[in-house]
């Protein structure tokens, strides 16, 4: 889980300046006659950027880019299951038939279980999950699928979810699409599905107990930004605080708008901080910002939503990047981090 608890990225190898094809472009084969399968050693047609023996031309299912896009909480699940240690949210099922089923997702389960059936039939469903294959989405989905058949209470065997692939649906044929309702907790008490405060519940065992405290020590202490922003401040130790957010901008210029703004000196979000790189997962990228350890969660909101109109502002004018921005642009990249 050291991508889910990590701090500040650390600077990966800097960026290839190799330029990638354009989508939709098919390489240019010196070696390839009409109707022959593309040169091995040229760009794969499909535009990743990989050579073709690497991506389609490997003989293996091609990983989904953006396992939860068409979703509305789309960077929201990135950052529960990269990004934050214990937070769940209710899910609303598209089936009819399942409408008196709840089912709640959570970041992770005891064990990195895909989900768990309790013995009133609720359900909970975990994001972050011990192996995963080329559709993410297709994993948690045949967990759910799953559980949704199970008898309550019994363990259930979702069958190869990870490297072998996973044979069930996708998440989006299963939810009603509608924004999360999410809770960032400070333990991992959901997991027992009892209320701390409610004098008749018995007290769990020594052993459970022991477990529990050993999970709840690995938390992050984190708080989501009210709204529609996928932004989560972090505290992973006393020294320093982090604001992390998930945004559904397009990679590029995203990134071109990040640079303009960094050449201006408008990138950081006041005294003390510091724009300290981003992650990428699943498709999206995730700005991190260095933040001063003693100021509480809520006093970054103002200056997240100001950043937010100058970037809204930045992405609509698309502007040309002159000389400093290019350079912080590729300052940028060489701070960003892929999450797989």
């Amino acid at each position: 889980m050291a991508s889910r608890s990590s701090g500040t990225p650390p600077a990966p190898p800097r960026a290839s300046s190799k330029r990638r094809p354009s989508a939709g472009r098919g390489p240019e084969s010196p070696t390839a006659g009409p109707g022959d399968a593309p040169n091995p050693r040229q760009p794969c047609p499909c535009g990743s950027g990989r050579r073709y023996k690497h991506c389609h031309g490997s003989g293996r299912s091609v990983r989904v880019a953006r396992p939860f896009e068409g979703l509305t909480g789309e960077a929201d699940l990135i950052a529960l299951r990269e990004l934050v240690s214990a937070a769940t949210s209710p899910l609303i099922l598209s089936d009819p038939a399942n409408a008196d089923r709840s089912v709640t997702l959570a970041t992770v389960l005891p064990q990195l279980s895909p989900a768990l059936v309790r013995e009133d039939g609720a359900i909970l469903l975990g994001l972050q999950l011990a192996a995963s294959s080329d559709d993410v989405s297709r994993d948690i989905g045949t967990a759910l699928q799953v559980a949704l058949e199970a008898d309550p209470g019994q363990p259930i065997h979702p069958g190869p979810i990870g490297g072998v692939g996973s044979a069930g649906p996708r998440l989006q044929e299963l939810l009603s699409d509608a924004p999360l309702d999410i809770t960032v907790h400070e333990d991992y008490g959901f997991w027992l599905g009892r209320d701390p405060d409610d004098p008749e519940d018995e007290p769990i065992g020594p052993s459970l107990a022991a477990g529990l405290a050993e999970a709840n020590a690995t938390v992050i202490p984190s708080v989501r930004k009210p709204g529609n922003e996928a932004a989560y401040w972090c505290r992973p130790d006393d020294a320093k605080a982090h604001l992390r957010w998930v945004m559904t901008h397009p990679e590029e210029p995203l990134l071109d708008a990040l640079a303009v703004l960094g050449a201006a000196g408008e990138l950081d979000l006041g005294t003390g901080t510091k724009y300290a790189g981003a992650f990428r997962a699943h498709g999206l990228v995730a700005p991190v910002w260095d933040l001063p350890a003693d100021a509480p969660a809520e006093q970054w909101w103002q200056p997240a939503e100001d950043f937010q109109k100058r970037l809204t502002a930045m992405l609509t004018t698309a502007p040309r990047l002159d000389e400093a921005a290019r350079r912080f642009r590729s300052e940028i990249l060489s701070r960003q981090v892929t999450l797989r």
